[in-house]
């Protein structure tokens, strides 16, 4: 069954590379036209394995471009008759998942000098998730991922990717293959992705362009972290902030005539320079072969410090960075401002930062 899912799959890529190429060849006749009148392209493409009998004279599907305003065009701008994608993305469903454990106020005020009022009024928390002994990130990614394709409708065999996006895989080559072996889709690619706090925007972007350039249908997208094994559960300016999670998204093809594509637009920004404000950086040896190590040192763990944060400056940046993110995203939409947007969903754990932005 899996084999003949696989030969369905690899049938219909053929179908939507021929569609691909067509669209190109339709559209660069129409901008190498001379003449602003519509002129006309025409092709073929294999037929659909199965599909159902067609009437004399239909056996192929064609299509013609001979809209004078699509003609009129000299380049490819997005709009409804120039479609820059071979197909667009559509939110199929979504599933979360966070560990049993949990850590309140009133707990850490047992391992820091701090009070669950303090909490509160400075992040808005009031507890945080984090994973046990013998718990893995990959067991509640995988989870997440679980509920996300029943809430969508699809089979984990249907899907074509899964990107996980991460700060703190389980492996240092990753987790998602992790991920992909408990779910049973072995028939999908995979990759970690690290973004920080951005890494689930960051994968929702990548796996759309990967449906938009025609690549793949179904694509999984997985946000998760388990920041508790790199906090410092002494320091009451960080270890109040961070616990682990999981969110998973499913993303799926849809055709212009479906509703064309599901996300508007994005917007995305780096500063290289605020690293020194925000890290976990590797504190292993340099160079673990130096004769000068011993044995010991020779064969000794690599390791990465815990979280170190400079609030302040993070504060800064964030109440400065978001809103203007946020509103280069609307511009490049179609929408006309902000005040269009029904929700807005941030990832951030400190009520004082959303409240400023």
């Amino acid at each position: 069954q899996n084999q003949r899912r696989q030969r369905e799959r690899e049938r219909e890529r053929e179908m939507r590379a021929w569609d691909s190429r067509a669209r190109l060849c339709s559209r660069g006749a129409v901008e190498a036209g001379t003449s602003r009148r519509a002129s006309a392209v025409t092709w073929a493409r294999p037929e659909r394995k199965g599909s159902a009998e067609r009437a004399p004279g239909t056996a192929t599907s064609r299509v013609s471009l001979a809209d004078p305003a699509v003609v009129a065009r000299s380049k490819f701008a997005p709009s409804p008759e120039t479609c820059p994608y071979v197909q667009g993305v559509r939110f199929m469903g979504s599933g979360s998942c966070a560990p049993g454990k949990v850590v309140t106020n009133g707990d850490l005020e047992e391992l820091v000098e701090t009070n669950d009022e303090w909490i509160r009024t400075r992040t808005g928390i009031i507890e945080r998730r984090v994973l046990s002994d013998g718990e893995e990130l990959a067991d509640i990614a995988a989870a997440a991922a679980t509920r996300a394709l029943a809430s969508s409708g699809v089979d984990p065999t249907e899907l074509d990717l899964i990107i996980l996006a991460t700060s703190s895989a389980d492996d240092l080559f990753g987790s998602s293959c992790s991920v992909q072996a408990a779910i049973g889709a072995p028939q999908a690619a995979c990759f970690d992705l690290t973004s920080a706090c951005s890494g689930f925007v960051v994968g929702l972007v990548t796996g759309a362009q990967y449906i938009r350039s025609g690549a793949y249908q179904k694509v999984l997208v997985i946000g998760g972290d388990a920041l508790s094994r790199f906090v410092d559960w002494t320091d009451r300016n960080t270890c109040v902030l961070f616990g682990d999670g999981c969110g998973a998204c499913v993303l799926g093809a849809q055709s212009a005539s479906e509703g064309g594509c599901s996300l508007l637009s994005f917007h995305m920004e780096s500063d290289g320079e605020g690293r020194k404000h925000l890290n976990a950086s590797f504190s292993g040896a340099g160079d673990k072969t130096s004769a000068c190590l011993g044995a010991d040192g020779r064969g000794r763990h690599g390791s990465y410090s815990n979280l170190r944060m400079s609030g302040q400056d993070v504060f800064k940046w964030a109440v400065r960075a978001v809103p203007s993110v946020v509103q280069k995203a609307v511009e490049k939409s179609a929408l006309e401002s902000v005040d269009q947007i029904d929700w807005l969903g941030l990832h951030q754990a400190n009520t004082r930062v959303l409240d400023s932005a």
